[in-house]
């Protein structure tokens, strides 16, 4: 009885207020996720170095990701395996193939004393708010012709090195 009056009072409710209730609004048909165009990857190995690093520190590695705007560049770095004493400097992109050193193209804003590893590891981002577009269509088109370096202290021409690829 009590459920009858219920229904019987909105009903009464629905009338006074002018009219049938308004029906609910549909929620928007969920957008598929964006695929990720813009991000390329570089595995980094101190065998990749030219000249290959031999002494202590050539057992450092890790690997970074590459996320391209159409002005930056976010870096996504691991770097993993150092002797505890390794000191990560700075890192870019440089232009040149396998085996060829070639020069700086996009900086990550990385600067000396910005990060500590820890047990020889790090984990760390940084963005380039202000790469040149055209370099950015330029590293798209050919990203095995670049490749991201990271430099050490000791190792001041680049410790640990990798040829972009796509992701």
């Amino acid at each position: 009885m009590r459920l009858f009056a219920g229904i019987a009072a909105a009903a009464i409710l629905a009338a006074g207020c002018g009219g049938p209730a308004a029906a609910p609004t549909p929620s928007p048909t969920p957008s598929p996720a964006p695929t990720v165009a813009n991000v390329f990857k570089a595995d980094l190995k101190a065998s990749n170095e030219n000249p290959p690093i031999t002494d202590a520190e050539s057992t450092c590695s890790g690997t970074a990701m590459v996320t391209f705007t159409s002005t930056s560049a976010k870096f996504d770095v691991s770097i993993t395996g150092c002797p505890a004493s390794t000191v990560i400097n700075i890192g870019h992109i440089h232009e040149g193939a396998a085996g060829v050193n070639g020069g700086v193209k996009i900086d990550s804003t990385l600067k000396a004393g910005d990060i500590t590893l820890s047990n020889g590891a790090v984990t760390f981002s940084r963005t380039n708010s202000a790469a040149d577009p055209a370099l950015i269509t330029a590293i798209m088109a050919n990203p095995a012709g670049y490749y991201v370096n990271f430099h050490s202290g000791v190792h001041t021409g680049g410790v640990i090195r990798g040829q972009l690829s796509k992701a």
